[in-house]
């Protein structure tokens, strides 16, 4: 029987014989022991491990859920709920993965603020923190391609205000609302995109880039402690930088390891914590897009973002839908490159002290508000009203078919009729002289602006009986609407009409 040093030995052999062949045991070496700091050996540098902690928790939970979920409009929802009622210990799997995705998002949102207070984006480091806001990002699509992938109401919905978002997108708009979902409507090839992108193309980029984030600290070195007065200079900052690790730096392993991994422990029990007490999040009710009232919110991370929408007014939405994201990212990442130079301490930076804290408490004021706040701002049900008896008079049997189909699929939620209804889209009094009867069907199956697609809600026959309807709504005796297309084609000279497309724009 072998005895503990022939076992040493035997196990030195087989490691020596991989490392002569992959040789990475001198740089992990000099990886696990280049120089820190002491001063950076802190609690408050602990929060990028904490991040690929949880990352690699999400990979592994990621695959395993990928065994057993469908991505397809039909079982997706059942995929789910076998998951959380059938399989062993399958909920718990979910609830660690779907915690996990809230906890990583705090835990990346903190290391950023901390970078930022404690001016580490500052030379050499700008592409370091350029790459972080990048990561930020990855993680905030990540959280949801995630949502949409439970393809319950609430997913339904947020997937549907997102097509529309990007709708609005001058010229491109509709390419690439088409490019999002599959098709003109939320369904299977929708989620096969989604599941594409939540599994494999952006933990891909998220992988690379946080194995290049991890990189660039090991060749730039981890930032100094913030001192009032030192001031960051290009032509002098890493001759002191490597002065001050010469006298004062400790080997990252083991003397400041041991915090990150006490800190990553705590935030992994409390993920473990959180999906034993509370379990995992959803899925709610099956998608359906003729329930209006569901209600539906985003998922925690995005609340703010659905309560400024909600507040906003309609003439608003769409320029704060364009500009604010280009001036927030796009200043995010110029901060650098215009800052890169100066004072660290957050003490000698009042300005940017106060910008984060305007910014915390608005993204908390909004946050909570998306709590409670209704998903438009002005909506109410109005289905239970019936039709108003004039819009039925010397009507078709069809037509009258289509009145009950507006009426049952619950349209008056978010169309006025008669002086009653929802705003959130335009009344429909009129509806025939804006819009032609090609430019209602597509708008019914396939959705725009804030209107969802109701292919899968409508059946042919009453698609048909809806539009026909539709095409008897032309106020006090208007024109009808005409294509302008039919018009230069066959060059009668037809009005053009009021409103192209839009008959759930604001």
């Amino acid at each position: 029987m072998d005895n503990p040093n022939q076992r040493k030995r035997h196990a030195l052999k087989v490691f020596e014989w991989f490392d002569s062949r992959l040789g990475l045991a001198r740089p992990l070496t000099e990886a696990a022991q280049h120089p820190t700091p002491e001063r950076s050996a802190s609690w408050w540098y602990v929060f990028g491990s904490a991040a690929t902690v949880l990352l690699v928790l999400q990979v592994i939970t990621g695959i395993l859920l990928a065994l057993v979920y469908t991505p397809s409009a039909g079982e997706a929802w059942s995929s789910l709920q076998f998951l959380n009622h059938d399989v062993t210990l399958g909920w718990f799997l979910r609830a660690m993965h779907g915690w996990g995705s809230d906890f990583m998002i705090a835990i990346v949102l903190i290391h950023l603020v901390q970078v930022f207070l404690f001016g580490a984006y500052k030379f050499p480091r700008e592409l370091t923190w350029i790459i972080g806001v990048f990561l930020l990002l990855l993680t905030l699509g990540m959280a949801f391609t995630g949502q949409v992938l439970r393809f319950d109401q609430d997913a339904y919905w947020g997937l549907g205000i997102g097509a529309s978002i990007v709708s609005r997108f001058p010229l491109i708009g509709g390419p690439l609302v088409g490019l999002m979902l599959g098709g003109p409507i939320i369904g299977g090839p929708t989620l096969a995109r989604f599941f594409a992108l939540h599994v494999f193309v952006i933990p891909g980029i998220l992988l690379v880039l946080v194995g290049l984030h991890v990189w660039m600290v090991l060749r730039l070195g981890i930032n100094e402690w913030p001192m009032p007065g030192r001031i960051v200079s290009k032509a002098s900052y890493a001759h002191e930088y490597h002065e001050e690790t010469a006298k004062n730096g400790i080997p990252f392993v083991p003397d400041a390891a041991w915090k990150d991994a006490v800190f990553a422990a705590a935030i992994l029990l409390s993920v473990m914590a959180c999906a034993l007490l509370l379990g995992p999040i959803g899925p709610t009710g099956q998608p359906d897009p003729t329930i209006i009232q569901t209600a539906p919110k985003p998922d925690f991370a995005f609340l703010w973002i659905y309560a400024v929408l909600a507040y906003l007014p309609p003439s608003l939405e769409t320029p704060f839908i364009f500009i604010a994201p280009i001036v927030v990212i796009g200043g995010m990442l110029l901060l650098p490159l215009v800052a890169g130079e100066g004072e660290k301490h957050w003490s000698r930076r009042p300005v940017a002290v106060l910008m984060l804290a305007v910014i915390a408490v608005t993204l908390g004021t909004f946050t909570r508000l998306g709590t409670y706040t209704p998903w438009s701002p002005i909506m109410e049900a109005w289905s239970a009203d019936t039709i108003p008896t004039r819009y039925l008079q010397d009507r078709s049997p069809l037509e009258r078919e289509g009145a009950l189909v507006l009426q049952n699929k619950q349209c008056r939620n978010c169309h006025a009729l008669g002086g009653a209804g929802g705003m959130r889209g335009p009344a429909l009094d009129n509806i025939a002289a804006r819009m032609t009867e090609d430019q209602m069907i597509r708008q019914v199956l396939q959705g725009g602006g804030n209107m969802p697609a109701y292919g899968n809600a409508l059946n042919p026959a009453e698609t048909r009986a809806l539009v026909s309807f539709l095409m008897t709504l032309r106020g006090k005796n208007l024109q009808p609407a005409v294509d302008s297309s039919r018009q230069l084609t066959t060059g009668s000279p037809e009005p053009l009409p009021a409103e192209q497309g839009g008959a759930a724009t604001r």
